[in-house]
Formats: structure tokens, C-alpha cells, sequence
């Protein structure tokens, strides 16, 4: 029976050669858009993890702070769990710093030093988050050698909205292409019932099963989700490689490549059997 489903099944890529190419295309380009949206939301996952990693607080101290006393500081704010890293910027390095960005030097016309020591705080991931960053500033301003406490709150939480309106525009764009690609199935399989509308009534006379009307034509739904499946993994492979040797690496993005082939193989055939499913539900044998 299985050889029987299989053979009618490549029997109906024959008949409907146009209907089989059109639903083809569609879920290629289904799986391949899917592809690509999972992959921007990774990216800027990824993008926002490494943006929370490296947001710097500057803690300013005061000029009365003597210099014996910075190192135990440093190792006092080392301690504190919410911290990544800690780094002292003297009041000569920063001095540097400033020359350097702005092209001024201002010890050409002052004799002294007006810019304070610093330590720049890098906050671990799970506490770059706005309740936490408030509660962090307003602790770092109660210390008694904090001279003040800088942070560019709002070009950080204006990256960061960006990158979750890109996600939402990404998740509609993904759902109404999906919607569309399952149409476009849908419609193929319906042209296909159409075309083997006679067929269909005289296996339904000589008392054909169910399964046996239905069976090859969701194995040529799978079939062309299969195919779709590999040319979007060949597609995927192909800009993997161009974007890993021009671009960046992906490894962190994409950390199990195999897991990614085959969730990528599979999707093809599970949008043409879901779809095709649907579409012969009204099936009867009634005649």
C-alpha cells in the first residue's frame, strides 16, 4: 500500500506539473522567510545581550579621595554581584581621554587638572534593565567618596526600543508571509482535488479507502515541503558562509548548526502536510 501511496503520489507531480512548481514555490519561500525572521529575532537577541554587557556607568570621585585609598575602593566595588567589571580612570588618563575626543588640550591655558578620577562600571546582563540600573545609580550616589554618577540611560533604552519594535515588526511581517504561503498551498491542493475531481468519485465506486484517496497527495505535499526544505538549507548555507567570511561570525548566533539543518528540513514538510490535512478535510466517501 505504502508503494502504491508513493507512486501516485510522483504520478501527481507528473499531472500537475504547474500546481506542484507554484506550491513549491510557496513554501520555499515560506521556510526561507521563517529562516530569516528566526534568525533576525537570534541576531538581536544576541545584538541585545552583548549591548546589556557593555553598558559603562561612570561613578565620578571626589578630589579629597586620596590616591592610597582608590585600590581598596576597586576592590570593595569588585565585590558587589551586579558588577562585570570595574575600571579606574585617573584624573591624568582622563585628561587624555578628553584631548583626545574633543581635539582641545586645556593644559595649555589651566595649570591644573579640572577633571575628576572615575571608575567605569560594566553591569552583568541580567541587571542592564531599567528598574536595576535606577536602584544601582541611586546606591552608587549615597557612597561617601561618589562625586556624582553618569549613565546614558536614554541612548541605551533608545536602542534598546528599537530593537524590540524591529522584533514585532519582524514577528507580523513573518505571520502575514506564513499566512500567505499557507494559501498559496492551500489553493494548489484544492486545484489538485479539482483536477482529480473524476478520479476521486470512480475510486470512491469501487470502494477505495479513505487513506488511499488522501494518502498521495499529502506525500506530494510533503514531497515538495521536502524539497523546499533543502533548497532553503542550501540558500542558508550558501549566505552563512558569505556573511562568516565578509560580514561576521555566526557562531554564537546559530551555536548548534545541526539542530538548525534539521528544524530547517523539517519545516517545509510540516507547512505542506498541515495545509493538505485542512484541505482534505471535507473529504467523504460518500458518493
Amino acid at each position: 500500500m505504502i508503494k502504491f501511496w508513493i507512486k501516485e503520489a510522483f504520478k501527481l507531480i507528473e499531472r500537475s506539473k504547474f500546481s506542484f512548481f507554484l506550491s513549491l514555490v510557496s513554501i520555499t519561500l515560506s521556510v526561507i522567510l521563517i529562516t530569516l525572521s528566526v534568525f533576525i529575532i537570534q541576531f538581536s537577541n544576541h545584538f541585545e545581550q552583548e549591548l546589556k554587557g557593555n553598558i559603562v556607568i561612570s561613578v565620578f570621585i571626589k578630589d579629597k579621595i586620596a590616591k592610597t585609598e582608590i585600590d581598596s575602593i576597586k576592590n570593595e566595588m569588585k565585590n558587589l554581584n551586579f558588577l562585570k567589571s570595574v575600571d579606574y580612570v585617573s584624573k591624568e588618563e582622563a585628561a587624555e581621554i578628553f584631548v583626545k575626543e574633543t581635539g582641545e588640550d586645556f593644559r595649555k591655558i589651566l595649570d591644573y587638572n579640572p577633571l575628576p578620577a572615575s571608575f567605569n562600571l560594566k553591569l552583568k546582563s541580567e541587571y542592564a534593565v531599567n528598574d536595576s540600573i535606577k536602584l544601582i545609580i541611586k546606591d552608587l550616589s549615597k557612597l561617601s567618596w561618589s562625586d556624582d554618577v553618569v549613565f546614558r540611560q536614554d541612548f541605551y533604552q533608545r536602542i534598546l526600543s528599537y530593537i524590540d519594535k524591529g522584533k514585532v515588526y519582524v514577528f507580523t511581517l513573518t505571520g502575514l508571509i506564513f499566512l500567505v504561503s499557507m494559501y498559496l498551498v492551500y489553493s494548489t491542493v484544492r486545484l489538485i482535488l479539482n483536477s482529480k475531481y473524476s478520479e476521486l468519485e470512480t475510486m470512491k465506486f469501487v470502494g477505495a479507502k479513505l487513506s488511499t484517496i488522501k494518502m498521495p497527495i499529502i506525500l506530494n505535499s510533503a514531497l515538495a515541503g521536502l524539497i523546499a526544505g533543502i533548497t532553503a538549507l542550501a540558500i542558508s548555507i550558501l549566505l552563512y558562509h558569505y556573511a562568516s567570511e565578509y560580514l561576521f561570525s555566526l557562531d554564537q548566533i546559530i551555536r548548534n548548526k545541526y539542530l538548525f539543518a534539521a528544524v530547517l528540513l523539517c519545516i517545509g514538510p510540516l507547512i505542506g502536510v498541515f495545509v493538505t490535512v485542512v484541505s482534505l478535510r471535507k473529504i467523504s466517501l460518500k458518493i
